[in-house]
Parts: structure tokens; sequence; C-alpha cells
């Protein structure tokens, strides 16, 4: 039997992903991951609890923030650093391509191998596919190189091999940008209205960091309110 192990932060692409795993799978067979990185946004926690309970399956919660406590990345709480109030387009065509300040080092890297860890600990008898929500403009410019299909296939390829071919990655969104993300979960009735998006840590978003931008765009590119304000 196949199963799913869906990595999820709360937000749009991860419940997108949620989506299309629990399609594939049948919803018995679909769990979900949720990490602690010692993130501001703590709230994207909590609805991914809550996207977990609106499916009906286990969602699985690890923290991993002493691994990250050297990092100043501007989402961490601990950071001195401030989130950059414009979107990643303005910020390549400004500074150039490559890493922006919202990377978190190698995060999707230690998810994976958190993920990897847990699909042989508790599905030991079967085959299992992680599914991430990277995507095509997240690994626009080199902006978040963990998000890049080639990022994804070595991976990949690295932990079947560390679990004897019983585990692969499963990156359904990989060539989609964030509207075609969104106009798929739209079509697989994924609970947008629980998602979070927003990198500060307050209790509203406040719609004007990167990805509450790019969110934004997508939902008005497939001419659909965002049913989060």
């Amino acid at each position: 039997m196949k199963k799913g192990i869906v990595l999820s932060s709360g937000g749009i692409d991860s419940t997108t992903c949620l989506g299309v795993a629990i399609k594939e799978l049948g919803v018995e067979n679909v769990v979900s991951v949720s990490i602690d990185y010692g993130q501001k946004h703590k709230k994207e926690l909590l609805q991914a609890q809550k996207i977990a309970d609106y499916y009906g399956i286990k969602n699985y919660v690890f923290n991993i923030a002493q691994i990250l406590q050297y990092s100043n990345c501007p989402l961490l709480a601990s950071s001195t650093e401030e989130i950059k109030h414009k979107s990643y387009a303005q910020q390549i065509e400004e500074e150039g391509e490559g890493m922006v300040s919202t990377y978190v080092p190698f995060r999707n890297g230690l998810f994976l191998s958190v993920s990897a860890s847990l699909a042989m600990s508790i599905f030991k008898d079967d085959d299992v596919g992680i599914y991430i929500g990277a995507h095509a403009d997240d690994a626009a410019g080199s902006a978040y190189a963990d998000c890049s299909e080639e990022f994804v296939a070595t991976m990949s390829k690295a932990i079947s091999i560390g679990t004897y071919s019983k585990v692969q990655i499963v990156a359904p969104l990989v060539t989609f940008n964030k509207a075609e993300v969104v106009r798929l979960g739209l079509e697989l009735k994924v609970p947008y209205n629980l998602t979070w998006s927003c990198y500060e840590g307050e209790a509203n978003p406040c719609g004007s960091c990167g990805t509450c931008i790019d969110r934004a765009n997508a939902f008005k590119v497939n001419g659909v309110e965002d049913p989060v304000k």
C-alpha cells in the first residue's frame, strides 16, 4: 500500500499539496507533518493542525528550533533582522538573483529528512511518498534553492537510497507558479479559509511581505477573493 506524508506549513502551497495527496492516495493513507523551527509566525502551526482536523488526518509536529539557533534569518523569532516588505520579484530586481533574506538555511532539506525518518518508523512495511509544496515561483532566480527541481530530484534520490527505496519525494507543484497552485487548489476545494501565509507573527496578515503579496496576486489572477482577510 502506498502512503503519503505531506509537509504542512498551514499555507497555500502545502495545503494544495495535501489536497493532491488525498486525491491520489485516499485520505486514510495520508498524514501531515508540521515543523516548529523557531519561526515568528507560529500561527502557521495552529492552522496546519486545523487543516489536518478538517480532513480528519493525523498531524505530526516536530521541534527543530535548536538546529537553527545560530541563524539570523528574519523569519526566526530570535532574529535581529527585519522582514522586507517587498515582493520577491522586486527584491530580485533590486538586489539581483540569488538567495533572498528570508531563506532559512537548508530548511526543506531538514524537513524532508525528518519526514523520511518518520516514514520509516510509522510506515515500515509500505512505500511512502513525502509530498512537498515547492513551486516554481519560489525557485525563480535562485531565491530559494531548496525549492528547485534539481534540489527536489537530488534529495529524493538520496532519501530513496537511505531508505532502501521505500521512500521518495513527490513534488506535484514544482513546475507551477503561484497562480497555478491556487487554481489547482480551487479545483480540489482545499480549505484556503484555514490557511496562513504571512511571515510576520501578528494576529492578522500584514499584506505587504513577499508571501502576502504573492498570495494576493495568485487569488487575483484566478478572479477569486482571498477568504483570509
